[in-house]
């Protein structure tokens, strides 16, 4: 009797186990491993992609022709490099700056000069946001008296829109400067940060397209009229140097004493 028990209890259970196999059941120590192999290939997945997109932003797109062969002598401009401080070109470099030149500009008929800044950004186009004067100038002691919006007609006839930044630094120093700035985007002139801060220009340029930018440009000086003569005289040049909205770059080497250009 005892054992008549033992078999009628034995039997349904193995019928049980063979009707989970047959159904295909997938046990749970299979599921286990399943998950940790997928965990790990994801782990590994990210950071190859990581390391892919550190190694894109890290390594500058070039122009093809860089900003050091801008001319240096410009009808009645002479041009000297200024010289940027370690630490500002390390910062530049590392987070937005794939090129740019720094310099002033003397006017040898006007008694004018004028310092030009431009900076090419494509490895990491939105990184130039937030590197405007009102922001730059300030946190370098100057106070902000205004800012207007303006506009001037380059020598071959273009029009630019550009804002005009006013500061000066109190006694004792009683030092005072005014700023032209405008942007480059994909070769369309703009004056609004908001055109390039979106998630498509945040998006880092992973393709390497010289032609996906944005260029900020500042022209600056004490007075007024130095700037906008100075942005009147060079801006066609500056734009030479930039992908148009088609990507074509017009300036050329050349071997001319300049070192650069057609």
């Amino acid at each position: 009797m005892y054992t008549n028990r033992l078999k009628y209890t034995t039997k349904p259970n193995q019928v049980y186990c063979l009707a989970n196999t047959a159904k295909g059941t997938t046990p749970i120590w299979f599921v286990w491993i399943f998950t940790v192999v997928l965990l790990i290939f994801s782990g590994v997945t990210y950071r190859v992609l990581a390391s892919r997109l550190q190694l894109v932003t890290d390594t500058p797109i070039s122009l093809p022709v860089p900003l050091s062969v801008f001319p240096s002598q410009i009808g009645n401009w002479t041009g000297t490099d200024l010289t940027i401080p370690t630490t500002t070109r390390e910062y530049m470099e590392r987070n937005f700056a794939d090129d740019f030149i720094s310099r002033r500009y003397t006017n040898i008929r006007g008694n004018a000069w004028a310092d030009v800044y431009i900076v090419y950004c494509a490895s990491r186009p939105g990184g130039i946001l937030g590197h405007r004067p009102r922001v730059c100038y300030r946190g370098s002691g100057w106070i902000h008296d205004d800012t207007e919006p303006s506009r001037f007609i380059t020598r071959l006839g273009h029009h630019i829109p550009c804002l005009i930044h006013r500061f000066h630094k109190p006694a004792p120093a009683h030092n005072q400067t005014v700023v032209l700035n405008f942007y480059i985007l994909n070769g369309r002139i703009t004056t609004d940060e908001d055109d390039f801060s979106g998630p498509l220009g945040r998006r880092p340029n992973i393709a390497g397209d010289p032609a996906r930018y944005v260029a900020q440009v500042q022209i600056s000086s004490i007075l007024e009229n130095s700037i906008l003569t100075a942005a009147k005289d060079m801006t066609d040049l500056i734009l030479n140097f930039l992908p148009d909205r088609n990507g074509r770059v017009r300036a050329e080497y050349t071997n001319t004493a300049s070192g650069i250009m057609k």
